[in-house]
């Protein structure tokens, strides 16, 4: 971690522009009034450490955050349902601002007394926002005379909240942004041996760039979920129904070429006459390939032993994506059961954000586990090697 963060600056008595992620999922009926609560408030609650810390160094809270994809300015994209869970969680008043730039805006956040803290409203209800228009971004410095990213799964993107922004002000990382950087660059950059990685989700071309960076990191790479079928296929095993990529045959038995044992694939499948939770569900061997009529759709019990033997003794696991279909009850088993391996393995645990987070907290497991990211397509872009703009936009140490 080669940055700065919020503990190497001045911070007392300073306007500081915070950007966090507060894109939560909402409620789906709203309530008497017509709002929508927080259904999830775990993003909100990552970003507390920061907040937290910079209420108690008595600086003025600017915090910003998109939610959603707006066109323009939409009631049902408000960050009003944040504001009001992050005032309950920190039990002081979060007020709302009208929009995130503007005169109104200004005069509040030059109003602002130590230890306040203001939300602005979405920032994407601006086009300016994703375009990284630098006047915009030069309207959203002129807030505050500090920044403050603690936005890991927006730091991927070059937008004027997460990049543009801090060409005008000293640009530090919070608490969230410090701990994201050092699980998962440190799993890509200096990571502790035995190293095993795995990987599961539907596609194997979201995470071509993922396997051959972690070849040259991980000491095994166990692979589920639908994009193993592509393996299979490129292999000659029939699959039926199943989820395969044929796009990336050819890319999958470069793979495995270039592996060179390091790919483990699982050896038996749970498969489902039809793809619902209410599937009849039967049990095969991989190498005797899938009936006609059936679909893989869940790792079996044979394949948790096999990768509960790869996991043992591992001093860091990094684990991105499901291992089959566990939105259905009975094709879950074999994510929660990689969940259970985890939780029991004695290793430094890092789950890479999207659909592993939701599984491992399904599981009640969440809080075995060392690290759980808050961003899926920034954990995905570091863990390939990739630069991050919102990263590579602070200060260095």
């Amino acid at each position: 971690m080669n940055k700065k963060t919020i503990r190497d600056i001045d911070l007392k008595n300073k306007r500081v522009f915070v950007r966090v992620d507060f894109n939560v999922p909402l409620s789906k009926t709203p309530d008497a009034a017509g709002n929508c609560a927080v259904a999830d408030d775990t993003r909100i609650r990552a970003a507390l450490p920061t907040i937290e810390y910079l209420i108690k160094q008595n600086a003025k809270l600017i915090l910003a955050s998109h939610l959603g994809r707006p066109k323009g300015v939409e009631a049902k994209s408000s960050l009003a349902p944040a504001a009001k869970r992050l005032g309950e969680l920190l039990k002081k008043n979060v007020s709302l601002a009208p929009d995130c730039v503007g005169a109104e805006v200004e005069k509040r956040a030059m109003a602002l007394k130590s230890g306040d803290v203001l939300l602005l409203e979405n920032v994407r209800f601006h086009a300016e926002e994703e375009k990284n228009d630098a006047a915009f971004a030069k309207q959203l410095a002129a807030l505050a005379e500090v920044y403050v990213n603690d936005a890991f799964g927006s730091a991927h993107r070059a937008h004027a909240s997460t990049e543009g922004i801090a060409k005008h002000l000293p640009a530090v990382a919070g608490f969230l942004m410090e701990k994201e950087l050092e699980y998962l660059a440190g799993a890509v950059t200096n990571p502790a041996h035995p190293f095993v990685a795995i990987l599961g989700g539907a596609k194997i071309s979201d995470k071509i760039g993922v396997i051959e960076n972690l070849l040259t990191q991980a000491d095994k790479i166990l692979i589920g979920g639908g994009m193993a079928n592509t393996f299979f296929k490129a292999q000659g095993i029939k699959v039926a129904d199943s989820l395969v990529e044929d796009a990336s045959l050819e890319t999958a038995k470069k793979l495995m070429e270039k592996a060179k044992g390091k790919i483990v694939l699982p050896v038996d499948a749970a498969l489902g006459d039809k793809f619902d939770k209410d599937a009849h569900v039967k049990t095969v061997k991989v190498s005797d390939g899938v009936p006609d009529g059936w679909r893989i759709l869940d790792i079996g019990s044979e394949t948790v032993n096999q990768f509960a033997k790869e996991i043992k003794g591992a001093k860091l696991i990094v684990w991105n994506g499901p291992m089959g279909v566990f939105e259905f009850p009975n094709f879950a088993k074999g994510t929660n059961a990689v969940a259970k391996l985890l939780a029991e393995s004695g290793a430094t645990t890092v789950i890479g954000g999207g659909e592993s987070v939701a599984a491992v907290e399904g599981a009640g497991l969440a809080a075995k586990m060392s690290h759980i990211s808050t961003g899926g397509g920034a954990s995905l872009e570091l863990l390939e090697g990739k630069f991050l703009p919102g990263v590579a936009a602070l200060m260095e140490k």
